[in-house]
């Protein structure tokens, strides 16, 4: 498989190149030994995605998270995931003390791995396009949960000039700048209090910046916030539609129409308990389900605003879909669903470009 200018060649066909709003590749890396382990990337690993299965699936890269892990069972969590409802606690904030030191070994393994050769790490959309281009994978900067980041934003001046582009205040846990969702369903995300100051001030700094803010995992105050003080369109990375699957992670049809106001983007999350009608985390979800997903996204948000957020090596997904390697699988099905090739190339990645756009400023 080959990459041509934002398309991939297998064999005599050319499919759209998948640029994705979220992966977890640096927490399991983290976890398989830190920078140690980054070459099982390069070389082969037991994950979602690596450097073969990228190729294979005309998978052109994404948001890489860093994300500060914290010490719950994920064993007890996924089972109770699978019940008809459910209502798991927040785990308890974490201080920057703490995440920080996990912050700088999970951001040295995404830049070792640019040493290897195996991705570039794009600080502008046209670097984007070039590296999208020509063949080599390319990762955004993100961090998910801003724990790292300290009340006087020095962390965030210091972390933006190593190449942070994109930023959530929260995971669902609280932080000094706002409060996350538990995971509930069946719940809305109307869920506690909103941003705090340091909140605010983090919002506008990172407008000031160009570090595009993350919506997903914030409670609806917190996106309210976000909408009413942000000069930037509204993102979030990671997020399904709360009409077909009322779970409290996902977007209600009043958020998306402010998403849509602002000119801004969703990405669908293949997590299944925020597909399934019944928020359950069971993986025997059909690509069907999928795409009522897209389209109601598509239909609330317009076809210019939607794209993928897939959650990879942080989530169970679909049977179909287990690495990047069964993208073909999702393209397959959106284009016998009746998508056209210029709108399987705006939900593959053009659309991510437009956004990023309007976010970094350029």
């Amino acid at each position: 498989m080959k990459d041509i200018g934002g398309r991939h060649r297998v064999g005599n066909q050319t499919e759209p190149t998948v640029f994705d709003g979220h992966n977890d590749v640096l927490l399991k890396l983290y976890r398989a030994g830190g920078v140690s382990a980054a070459q099982t990337f390069v070389s082969g690993r037991d994950g979602a995605i690596d450097a073969a299965k990228a190729a294979a699936g005309g998978f052109g890269g994404g948001f890489f998270a860093v994300y500060v892990p914290s010490p719950i069972d994920l064993e007890f969590k996924f089972k109770e995931m699978t019940n008809a409802s459910y209502d798991l606690p927040l785990p308890d904030p974490i201080d920057w003390e703490d995440a920080f030191p996990v912050v700088m070994s999970q951001a040295a393994i995404l830049f070792d791995l640019e040493k290897r050769g195996a991705l570039t790490v794009c600080r502008s959309v046209a670097q984007l396009r070039e590296t999208l281009g020509s063949g080599k994978l390319a990762a955004i900067f993100h961090i998910e949960g801003a724990e790292a980041i300290d009340a006087d934003l020095n962390t965030l001046e210091v972390l933006y000039k190593a190449g942070l582009r994109s930023l959530g205040p929260v995971w669902s846990r609280s932080t000094i700048f706002g409060h996350g969702v538990p995971f509930r369903y069946p719940s809305t995300p109307d869920i506690g209090s909103g941003l705090t100051d340091h909140g605010l001030r983090l919002v506008q700094r990172c407008d000031a910046l160009g570090i595009m803010v993350d919506l997903s995992h914030l409670n609806e105050a917190g996106f309210w916030d976000v909408a009413r003080h942000s000069t930037k369109p509204l993102v979030a990375t990671h997020s399904n539609a709360h009409a077909i699957c009322p779970h409290s992670r996902n977007l209600t049809d009043k958020q998306l129409a402010a998403i849509r106001e602002s000119d801004g983007m969703v990405g669908l999350n293949f997590a299944v308990a925020f597909l399934r009608n019944d928020g359950r985390m069971l993986s025997d979800v059909p690509l069907e389900q999928m795409l009522r997903h897209l389209d109601h996204l598509i239909d609330q948000l317009g076809e210019d605003r939607v794209g993928f957020g897939s959650d990879y090596d942080g989530a169970v997904v679909p049977d179909d879909l287990t690495t990047c390697a069964g993208l073909p699988h999702l393209r397959a099905a959106m284009k016998k669903h009746g998508y056209d090739d210029a709108l399987m190339a705006k939900l593959c990645h053009g659309n991510w470009l437009r956004v990023l756009e309007k976010t970094w400023g350029e």
